[in-house]
């Protein structure tokens, strides 16, 4: 039997993936916690550490056009081997919102499993982070959506990441009041899409008849795919039935797209991994316009090798962030109902290692040994009437745990648990 014909009368591919552990059960259970300024939040990581010196100092002009504000000149050798991309329309995201130039990751190892967890707990951590287990404090998922009113399903509450790695274990807490039933769903599009992924399915779906054999062995195939060799993720969580039929509807049209060519080049433009991650959360965001997505963009971690590679990298994902906030604003019920974060979750050393790349720049790491790499920003953009437009703080003020308790401000369920949040709420964003 054909994958085509297979997927559109069985829509096995997307069940097996909705199948997949990171799909969460729904339920009215709680009473309301808040009022809310926005009904959908946006946070996206500028991940793999991004120092402050090329982003928002501009020290090689204005590496994230659509991001800031300001049409400095790029350093010419970098410039040069940049490939050229359209300039960024319309306002910045500087200009619909509040920066704070000086935000900090202020404890702990300055690794990028370290960022995401303070970024995802609200709690900075230590040398002794269990990077096999689960946190034993609630994510932001579990938070929204067991204090939400009415509680959220998770069809609400998406996460889109650049690999899976040890990320999925973020995605809920060993707390037990918590747990998996209040994660979000979860997916990795430039591994799920990709075309050894699909080669290999062709051959399962031409050799397997439409049985439960057939079925198993697919839906084994795709759950291998998204597990943590030694570590069980999930135990037999899912989404409601209606939801479900949604999800599977949407992947499946995505995975055929995907095989029709239509996501090639969607925007036009050279795409690397991360604005292709960035289409992806798009095509979320116009199918199931979810009220929480966290979106990962991880390509500026070439940095310790090439720094060239990590500035091309810095500008084509403010250049994603930048469709991405476009696309809100153009879909309807998030257009001016949409709060949009921008953070790194760790910077990078003020100092260079011994590797230079092909213009004789040196590499950066991110081992805190001069404190550089605790200095990152914070972007919050947002409508006029819930988010300070075109204002910039430059004293240092905010820290990496601050943005969880914002963003349940901004959805209303801080009041639901406030004593998870240990940062304080970004209130000089806010009208």
């Amino acid at each position: 039997m054909k994958r085509r014909h297979f997927l559109r009368t069985a829509g096995i591919t997307a069940g097996a993936i909705a199948a997949a552990p990171w799909i969460l059960p729904s339920g009215r259970l709680f009473a309301a916690t808040g009022q809310r300024l926005v009904d959908h939040v946006v946070l996206c990581f500028y991940a793999g550490g991004v120092r402050n010196f090329e982003t928002v100092q501009k020290a090689e002009g204005n590496l994230m056009p659509g991001l800031l504000s300001g049409n400095e000149p790029i350093s010419a050798d970098i410039a040069a081997t940049l490939a050229a991309l359209p300039t960024p329309g319309g306002l910045s995201l500087q200009e619909q919102g509040t920066l704070f130039k000086q935000f900090r990751f202020l404890q702990g190892p300055t690794g990028h499993y370290h960022g995401y967890s303070t970024a995802f707990t609200g709690r900075y951590v230590n040398n002794n982070l269990n990077t096999r287990g689960r946190s034993d404090f609630p994510t932001l998922f579990e938070l929204y959506r067991k204090h939400s009113e009415p509680q959220k399903n998770a069809i609400n509450a998406w996460w889109v990441s650049q690999s899976n790695n040890l990320y999925p274990l973020l995605n809920h807490s060993n707390h037990p009041d918590y747990g998996a039933q209040f994660g979000a769903n979860h997916i990795t599009p430039n591994t799920l899409f990709n075309s050894k992924l699909s080669a290999e399915l062709d051959d399962m779906l031409d050799i397997d008849p439409l049985h439960d054999a057939g079925i198993d062995k697919v839906r084994g195939f795709l759950d291998n795919h998204f597990q943590i060799p030694g570590i069980q993720l999930s135990n037999g969580i899912k989404n409601s039935e209606e939801d479900f039929d949604t999800i599977q509807s949407f992947l499946s049209k995505m995975y055929l797209d995907r095989q029709a060519g239509l996501h090639n080049n969607p925007w036009g433009v050279g795409m690397n991994g991360d604005m292709r991650n960035v289409f992806y959360a798009e095509e979320i965001i116009k199918s199931l316009k979810p009220e929480l997505l966290v979106v990962d963009m991880f390509g500026v971690d070439v940095c310790h090798r090439d720094f060239t590679a990590y500035c091309h990298n810095v500008y084509r994902a403010s250049w994603g962030i930048h469709h991405l906030w476009e696309t809100i604003q153009a879909t309807p019920g998030m257009t001016n109902n949409t709060m949009l974060i921008v953070v790194p979750e760790i910077g990078r050393n003020g100092s260079g290692n011994s590797l230079r790349d092909a213009n004789n720049r040196q590499g950066l790491d991110h081992t805190s040994e001069d404190g550089i790499s605790r200095e990152i920003f914070c972007l919050i953009a947002g409508p006029a009437s819930v988010v300070k437009q075109n204002q910039t703080i430059d004293v240092i003020a905010g820290e990496s745990i601050d943005v969880m308790p914002t963003i349940a401000h901004a959805l209303g369920f801080y009041d639901g648990a406030p004593s998870m949040f240990m940062g304080q709420k970004l209130m000089q964003a806010f009208v």
